[in-house]
Formats: C-alpha cells, structure tokens, sequence
C-alpha cells in the first residue's frame, strides 16, 4: 500500500492525542511486568512512539532502553522535544516491513494501532516483522478493542462509543471488508464542533491467534486490560501476549 493510502488509514492525530495518554500509562505499569518475565536481550523493547513518545517514553524513563517505528516525521519531530536520537532511535518507516537495529524481548503495540494496517495482508506482515525483531522467548505485546458488532442492530452500519456535551463518537463498520471508521465530533470553545475521523480495520482476537502462529508465536496470555482482568465473551478489548518459540 502507498504511504499516503497508509496515512488515510492511521488518520486523526488530533483525536490520539487524547488516548495515547492512557496507553502511555498502561504501558508504563503492563510492559515492565512483560518485561521482567522475558528472556535478556541487547534492548527491552521496540514499538511504534505514540504522540510525543506517550509509549516509550514511560518505559525509557524507568530505565528500560526502547526503540520505535514511526510512520510520520511530524510525529517523530515531537518526540525529539522530550528525548534525543541516543534515547530513543526511531526508524521512519512501515511498522509492517521496517527493521530497527538490535534484537528485543519486547514488542509492543498498544492502543488499536494494529488496525492502522488496514489489510489483513498488513496485519500479517506486521507479525511477522515483530518476530523477526525478537530474540527466543521474546514476547510481542498487542492492545486492541474487540469489534461491538453484537450492539450493531439489524440494518445499520453505527455504534456509538460516547456521547457527551464535549464529544460525540461512533464507528462505522463494514462487515464485509472489515474495515471501519471512528467518527468524532469534538466542542469547541465557541460552541462548533470540529470533525474528525480515523480509518482501521478491525480484526477478531482468533484472528490474531492465528496471524501470530504464522509468524512463529503462541498466544501466553490474554486478558480484558493491563491489569490482568479476565478476557470474557462481555469485554470491549484485550491485552494479548504472544511468545516467540
């Protein structure tokens, strides 16, 4: 896919601004626990920056060495107004073919940036880099929302996820394609409302069971969030850890 097909897919910076705050502090606690369980490696773990760094930067901060895939340079052009290229080295690149130096006992992509890739073609590949990345017995850590397929009534193609007097937010699902779109509409000050909208394809967690077994990993656990809550048929997203054999 062309870069620019891949930039529509991985749109709404403005909106990440807001969740790449909470994957950076679920980082911060879940990814030293993987961390401690993993094999020793030449670095503790590779992942895409966030905005400003939200997810390396944690994990740099409490000593681990950290290194990123980041697709936009204006992204990458933030994070060095926190860290320098010696702290944390980014390659600029697709997180699906792109390698960093070094080998890992962590990879990590938090927050839905799996649908970013918006082919399943992609998402494979993207296992696959991360294996590649890995020494034996390293992990690759994913953070994805489950698909609320089961609240889509007959015939419509919307699911609200928050209505408020600040925000209102909906995904539009193509059930067909698997691909998607978060619609928000976030107030202004002076009582407009600005539009955004953010392109991914949703994938099921069975799905990325088998996408990891490609890739040479076996699911080690799941849970609903980082604090280890049990997965069940009623949660709205996962925390998955894949272990490199």
């Amino acid at each position: 896919m062309a870069p620019e097909s891949r930039s529509r897919c991985a749109g709404g910076h403005d909106e990440q601004r807001r969740v790449d705050r909470r994957a950076g502090a679920a980082l911060r606690r879940g990814g030293r626990d993987v961390l401690r369980r993993g094999p020793r490696a030449d670095r503790g773990g590779a992942g895409s920056p966030g905005r400003r760094g939200c997810g390396a930067v944690p994990l740099r901060a409490k000593g681990v060495p950290v290194a990123g895939i980041e697709l936009s340079p204006p992204m990458v052009a933030q994070l060095r107004t926190k860290v320098s290229v010696e702290e944390i080295p980014v390659a600029i690149g697709d997180m699906a073919t792109t390698r960093v130096e070094g080998a890992f006992s962590l990879v990590y992509l938090v927050y839905n940036t799996i649908g970013n890739l918006c082919t399943q073609e992609e998402q494979v590949e993207c296992f696959r880099n991360a294996a590649r990345h890995l020494v034996p017995g390293g992990r690759f850590v994913v953070e994805v929302g489950v698909p609320s397929l089961r609240r889509l009534p007959p015939g419509q193609a919307a699911v609200p996820f928050d209505v408020s007097d600040e925000h209102v937010g909906f995904d539009t699902y193509d059930v067909v394609t698997q691909e998607a779109v978060s619609h928000h509409l976030t107030r202004r000050p002076d009582g407009s409302y600005r539009r955004g909208t953010h392109h991914f394809r949703y994938v099921w967690p069975s799905e990325l069971d088998l996408m990891a077994r490609l890739a040479g990993m076996e699911l080690e656990s799941r849970g609903e969030d980082w604090r280890g809550t049990p997965f069940t048929a009623s949660s709205g997203a996962h925390v998955s850890v894949w272990r490199v054999g």
